[in-house]
């Protein structure tokens, strides 16, 4: 069967997410998934099936949601999907050579800090915290603060979520930028987190007043995510590489 990288939320090489994408042509258990995820030590490793059920594995564990693998899927099977997955059906169509996904949107709601959260945040000036489905959600001073945030990460394996984004409002082109953090789940850090952007337009748009926003996530290799806010839903935007194809011999 076959097997893509695939680099997300980019439109050149070797930056953005990359993600690994494998083509189910048989049933295989979730072990299997697994080694193969574990394997690729990818953020996340997609698997799919000829009817379009779609699953995304860490190297450690199963995960509920994943917007880059989602994106780099699509891009593989020619952008215009609809996605059965654990969190609903995913539609995926192409947009002026961007794949437009419609996830459901993730309003987080403010909350205090958990034992261990500012810790782990050092140096870091917090002006909110919010919990959304899967993430805590950290407003910081400003951009300058989340590119220059060095976090505890075991520190943050102590935190009860899927992981811990950090944003402010943008310092140039884009509207806001963030980082995500996932040390729980085997990713110390994510380099673009599509589902994570559910969560982000859920808070930020209601407090910039605009629907549509342009989105940085300030990792190392970096990459751009548009998001639209309509009414429960998030449409994000991205562009993808493939940067390897090949087939599994197991």
């Amino acid at each position: 069967m076959e097997i893509y990288v695939v680099d997300a939320f980019t439109d050149r090489p070797f930056a953005g997410n990359p993600a690994g994408v494998v083509l189910l042509t048989e049933p295989r258990d979730d072990a299997w998934m697994q080694a193969i995820a574990a394997e690729m030590k990818h953020a996340e490793t997609a698997f799919v099936t000829p009817d379009n059920h779609l699953r995304w594995f860490t190297p450690e564990a199963e995960v509920d949601l994943c917007g880059h693998a989602t994106l780099a899927t699509a891009h593989v099977l020619g952008g215009e999907q609809t996605f059965t997955t654990r969190s609903g059906p995913l539609t995926c169509v192409n947009d002026d050579g961007w794949i437009r996904m419609d996830f459901p949107a993730d309003p987080p709601e403010l909350t205090d800090p958990p034992i261990g959260l500012v810790e782990a945040l050092p140096h870091a000036t917090i002006k909110s915290v919010s919990l959304g489905r899967f993430d805590y959600l950290i407003e910081l001073e400003s951009a300058a603060e989340v590119r220059s945030l060095r976090p505890d990460v075991q520190g943050l394996t102590q935190i009860s979520s899927r992981g811990v984004i950090v944003t402010a409002i943008g310092d140039g082109d884009a509207d806001i930028v963030s980082r995500c953090f996932y040390p729980a789940v085997g990713v110390p850090e994510d380099p673009v987190t599509g589902s994570a952007h559910c969560t982000l337009a859920s808070y930020w748009v209601p407090r910039l007043q605009r629907a549509d926003l342009l989105a940085e996530q300030a990792s190392p290799r970096g990459g751009f995510v548009r998001a639209t806010l309509d009414q429960d839903r998030v449409l994000l935007s991205g562009q993808a590489v493939t940067v390897l194809r090949g087939h599994l011999s197991v």
